[in-house]
């Protein structure tokens, strides 16, 4: 009988894992569901990036390996958006890495920095890929809850002296996945002080960078003095172009780290396909032009869901960037089981907070993922969900 490693069973359930089953069965049996689950456009890409591709598709030569080299049009097309979206300059071969989306090059950073037993520092709720990235290489992570009350803002020197002297790395993700969290410029100025001083390395997640509404603008942590020193930065054209099938990213920094996560890649790897480089670059080269309706309709969407939600008596927060809502449930009320109603009895799928960590206990995720109208048929039937949910609590406590 096969063993398997420890390491494995240590994983948690990864939180979208089972919806499409369940969705599925829904959907068999007639049953009008309405998915606000995974950040997944409803959208195509924008018809350039798809003629982009079509074009690169005839040509032979982007049907062979891309090795960690990639295209080279592809990474010279990221240095020039990073200069004009940041005033921030790469060196395309030496500082910048193609990636098979932001996700994997994100859970692979911790084989560059930790040792078996060395600290990981995630934060809880968030992205799955950091603690499993960090477990899957060894490292003992230590999951720092994310509040309300501190603005859902990682505070490293509020952890415990010993938990800083062993910490390598630390995942920080503004705007926030699942929050929507946003953060302030002194406080990326704290954190890459923190780094620097303990020496711990900064993966910086900014997936959402350009998905901000209301005159904001998210910073590359670039902009911080010192970040170079200390950070790796991740940025991916899944959400900004309604591009996440195509798996395509790339990552930022210094040479020497840019430099070791591309020899762990080399052994897993052989990067993203040429022709998606292709189409990516072209992408890159006219993202202003492209971004522009996309997040109109995302704010037109967040204002049409947070006006329904409190319409159905959800205390929820006006946004300033991302794509999600971050909906906090009466006191009594268990996300998972408000979800699994949801989705059971009203044919709604959305994400319980406890699917991103027990930090996220007490709210649920809304994706805007679709129009207007259906987020508002959406809400209006998490409103009886809510209903159903408290009076079964006022029954419970009777």
């Amino acid at each position: 009988m096969i063993t398997l490693a420890r390491r494995v069973g240590a994983l948690p359930g990864y939180p979208l894992a089972q919806i499409p089953s369940i969705k599925r069965r829904l959907l068999e049996a007639g049953v009008d569901v309405i998915d606000l689950g995974a950040g997944d456009s409803d959208g195509p890409p924008p018809q350039g990036v798809v003629d982009a591709l079509k074009r690169a598709l005839d040509v032979t030569a982007m049907h062979k390996y891309g090795f960690q080299q990639g295209l080279p049009a592809y990474r010279d097309a990221a240095a020039r958006w990073l200069e004009r979206r940041f005033g921030q300059r790469f060196d395309p071969q030496r500082e910048l890495l193609p990636l098979i989306g932001s996700k994997e090059g994100l859970s692979h950073l911790p084989m560059i920095a930790c040792n078996p037993g060395d600290v990981a520092i995630i934060p809880e709720p968030g992205y799955q890929a950091y603690l499993g990235g960090a477990m899957l290489a060894g490292a003992e992570p230590v999951v720092v809850p994310l509040r309300a009350e501190n603005g859902f803002l990682l505070d490293l020197d509020a952890l415990p002296a010993d938990t800083l002297r062993r910490a390598k790395v630390v995942f920080v993700n503004y705007p926030n996945n699942p929050t929507a969290a946003i953060a302030p410029r002194e406080y990326l100025e704290r954190l890459v002080a923190s780094c620097r001083r303990h020496g711990i390395l900064l993966a910086y997640d900014n997936a959402y960078c350009d998905l901000t509404f209301d005159g904001y603008v998210a910073p590359s942590i670039f902009e911080i003095e010192g970040a170079r020193e200390v950070a790796v930065e991740y940025f991916s054209l899944s959400k900004s172009f309604q591009m996440t099938g195509w798996r395509l990213g790339f990552a930022v920094g210094s040479a020497e780290l840019i430099g070791a996560l591309t020899k762990v890649k080399t052994y897993v790897d052989t990067g993203p396909f040429l022709a998606l480089q292709a189409a990516g670059a072209w992408t890159l080269d006219h993202a202003e032009e492209l971004v522009a309706p996309i997040v109109a309709e995302l704010g037109a969407r967040r204002d049409a869901a947070v006006e329904a939600l409190r319409e159905q008596c959800f205390d929820v927060e006006v946004p300033k960037a991302a794509m999600y809502l971050w909906v906090p449930l009466p006191k009594g009320i268990a996300s998972a089981d408000f979800s699994t109603r949801a989705l059971e009895e009203e044919g709604v799928v959305t994400m319980p907070g406890s699917g991103f960590g027990p930090g996220g206990e007490g709210y649920f995720r809304i994706a805007l993922t679709q129009p207007g109208p259906r987020l508002r048929e959406a809400v209006v039937r998490l409103g009886r969900t809510l209903a159903a949910c408290r009076d079964t609590v006022v029954v419970a406590t009777d």
